[in-house]
């Protein structure tokens, strides 16, 4: 399988544990990031030529991902010291 890239973890490198405190306490942060995962895959298979869409479908689906990374950002920097 291959490495699909902007997963969470890449996307904030430094906030790993706050990642993994948010995944498992915060079941908001669980359905986002289950969201977030699916946009992603499903963003990368079209750009990788596996699936098609029309632009305005990936472009939809581009925005989809940046409004939950927001939402991730803000909630990243509630658990950061």
């Amino acid at each position: 399988m291959s490495h699909t890239p902007h997963d969470l973890h890449a996307e904030f490198p430094d906030a790993t544990d706050a990642l993994h405190t948010l995944k498992t306490g915060n079941p908001h942060f669980g359905k986002l990031a289950d969201q977030y995962h699916d946009l992603n895959r499903e963003i990368h298979r079209i750009d990788s030529g596996i699936e098609a869409a029309s632009d305005d479908r990936t472009e939809q689906l581009k925005k989809e991902r940046l409004a939950i990374l927001d939402q991730v950002a803000v909630m990243i920097s509630e658990v950061q010291p």
